[in-house]
């Protein structure tokens, strides 16, 4: 499973596209800033909300595409019944060509905007978590202390780390993380339990700590942290288990949906 921004890159190789982007909007509006989609000769990636606003949007971009306008202004969307849409707000959208000269910069530039999660551990729950992360608006950067236990080519928002010792990633990880630990062993992830609550003791800049494991797992962790001692206000800091209520089954895609359900929930 791949993200929209693999399948932009990758196309991109064999044909030029424009990139349109939703820079600001005003009251109500069905897509956030920062929000693109990327208009082909015969296609879409991804999307700025649909409706009449995509419509004339995806007819702008084909016409930039065949050389029949150019467009450097940003351009103003009323969202009312001039569009036959009844959202109210408004919305400003930027054209630019894209070739594949631009693949790298857009590579760094989409991924760089995208909510940032670590993913400490590379099995089978880890790998489903990082492919389905990846089709979600998260960059990924997947950290593992053993070597060989990524697959050889991953989406464009994953990055892939060795750390040795593992837990010494927890220190350089971007602020604002959402941190999801389900190392090889339980004496690792206790390493990076502990080395999240320091750094939330310091610097507070991790909204989200979650760790897999059963409740019985949680008292076993929370006996050892009160002996290095961690408050029951730093503890609580700490999401066990991990994913959203209500989702039965153990299957490693299963775990998956009911933890990135849970990270769609705090990002706003």
């Amino acid at each position: 499973m791949t993200g929209f921004v693999d399948e932009l890159l990758a196309r991109l190789q064999r044909e030029d596209a424009v990139l349109v982007r939703v820079t600001a909007t005003q009251g109500s509006a069905p897509r956030e800033a920062g929000t693109w989609m990327a208009v082909w000769a015969d296609g879409l990636t991804a999307t700025i909300g649909g409706g009449q606003l995509e419509f004339q949007a995806t007819q702008i971009a084909r016409e930039i595409l065949g050389g029949e306008r150019s467009v450097d202004d940003v351009m103003r969307y009323a969202l009312g019944p001039s569009l036959g849409q009844c959202c109210g707000g408004v919305m400003f959208l930027a054209y630019q060509r894209v070739t594949a000269a631009d693949r790298a910069a857009l590579r760094e530039e989409l991924v760089a905007r995208l909510p940032p999660v670590a993913l400490f551990g590379g099995g089978h729950v880890g790998a489903a978590l990082a492919r389905l992360l990846a089709s979600l608006p998260f960059s990924v950067r997947w950290i593992d202390s053993r070597d060989g236990v990524f697959p050889t080519e991953v989406p464009a928002q994953v990055q892939t780390e060795h750390s040795e010792p593992v837990q010494d990633a927890v220190a350089q990880l971007a602020p604002g993380s959402r941190v999801l630990i389900m190392s090889f062993s339980h004496a690792e992830d206790l390493d990076i339990v502990i080395a999240c609550l320091k750094r939330l003791r310091e610097t507070g800049d991790l909204p989200y700590v979650g760790l897999i494991g059963s409740k019985t797992k949680w008292a076993t962790f929370r006996h050892r942290l009160e002996a290095r001692g961690f408050s029951e206000d730093e503890m609580a800091r700490i999401t066990c288990p991990i994913g959203v209520p209500g989702i039965g089954g153990k299957e490693p895609e299963v775990i998956a949906v009911a933890v990135a359900a849970q990270l769609l929930q705090g990002l706003h």
